[in-house]
């Protein structure tokens, strides 16, 4: 009797572990991606890539994404400001392409709008990288300070 106890609750245990595990799907026009780099706010900056941290994808040095998340994990993050974290989330498939032409360190010049064309946009984020955080973990180095 003991012993179909002890393997029940062990059962139940173990796949309750698994199921934690599971992540969820990603849709069609989204992907998963880990990048290394730092926070302030809601605020990410993609850090360069270095051999024991390459990342998942390949984003630009210094590029912004908007983190979107529950407000514990975003609550964790920001504990960690000023330190390196690999980043885990979702983003939409195309959106690390840069508009416009690179100039060096980090500048790119795009076109601006018509101005024949009417009102500029109003919205902040126009154009913003977005990221849905899933998790994220410690890594090893620092943030520059600005």
């Amino acid at each position: 009797m003991k012993t179909t106890a002890v393997i029940v609750v062990a059962v139940v245990v173990f796949s309750a572990s698994v199921v934690a595990q599971e992540t969820k799907p990603v849709p069609k026009d989204s992907m998963r991606v880990m990048i290394p780099g730092c926070t302030k706010g809601y605020v990410f900056t993609a850090g360069r890539r270095t051999q024991d941290e390459p990342g998942s994808v390949d984003v630009p040095n210094g590029m912004h994404l908007r983190m979107n998340g529950p407000k514990k994990l975003m609550a964790e993050i920001k504990a960690h400001e000023g330190s390196m974290i690999m980043l885990t989330g979702v983003v939409k498939k195309g959106q690390f392409r840069a508009d416009g032409v690179g100039i060096g360190g980090g500048v790119r010049v795009s076109p601006g709008a018509d101005p024949a064309g009417g009102s500029m946009s109003r919205s902040p984020n126009v154009n913003q990288n977005m990221i849905d955080v899933e998790g994220w973990r410690q890594i090893a180095g620092d943030c520059p300070s600005k």
